[in-house]
Parts: structure tokens; sequence; C-alpha cells
């Protein structure tokens, strides 16, 4: 458990053990809810955006296709139209 002192202004300093178990950094945001028994429950905001988040997945072989592309592979797919280098 930790123990955090308020201060007369009514603040509270995150010691350094908190803010890296929540993986806290300078500039992020944390979300408290409120719950009953005069709780509350801390947790991090995700930072970043969706572009962060699909550069995430990596394209080893620069591999890029159409939505129409993608579907017409699904389709032949389910047709047992499409044959992979190992089949015989």
């Amino acid at each position: 458990m930790v123990r955090l002192k308020v201060t007369a202004k009514g603040q509270v300093t995150l010691k350094k053990e908190v803010l890296d178990h929540l993986g806290i950094k300078p500039g992020d945001e944390i979300d408290v809810d409120l719950i009953p028994e005069r709780g509350a429950r801390l947790r991090s905001v995700p930072s970043g955006n969706i572009e962060d988040f699909f550069n995430s997945f990596g394209n080893p072989h620069n591999i890029h296709a159409t939505l129409e592309e993608i579907q017409d592979a699904i389709e032949a797919g389910w047709a047992g139209d499409v044959r992979f280098d190992d089949d015989p």
C-alpha cells in the first residue's frame, strides 16, 4: 500500500512508485472513478492516436490491400479457391 498526504490546497502528489505502476509519464492523464464508501479508482488514460495503434503492428513485407481486395480474398478463402505455397 502507498500512503499519500493531502496538502492544505487539497492537492496530492502521486509517488513515482504509483506512476510507474500505472505507466504514467509527464503529460499523461489520469481518470478517477468515484466508488461507494468514500473510495476512488485511478486509471491511466491511454495516449496516442489511431495511427500510432495501427503503426504498432508493423508491415515487414510491405503488403498493402484495398478493402475490396481484402473482401475478394475472404470470399475466395471461404469458397476454397485459395491455394497456399505449401499446399500439394
